[in-house]
């Protein structure tokens, strides 16, 4: 699994899962739209945490920042 997924698209998630978290424990969100959040937000923070977004890997899209230099030893 090669990480594609960069520090401000990991944030925005972390902060999105935290968000919906937060409306449903609080009851603002209920029943079945209580359960789909909570796993919505369940992917957003396992994504975030891993690095690996599988939505991304088919459509080749990587929000990871290019290295501007070659490491030398």
């Amino acid at each position: 699994m090669k990480k594609n997924m960069g520090a401000i698209d990991r944030m925005i998630r972390t902060t999105i899962a935290i968000v919906l978290i937060t409306l449903v424990a609080t009851g603002k969100i209920d029943g079945t739209v209580a359960i789909i959040i909570s796993i919505l937000a369940a992917v957003f923070l396992l994504t975030s945490l891993v690095g690996f977004c599988p939505a991304y890997a088919p459509l080749g899209i990587s929000t990871l920042r290019k290295k501007l230099y070659k490491k030398t030893n």
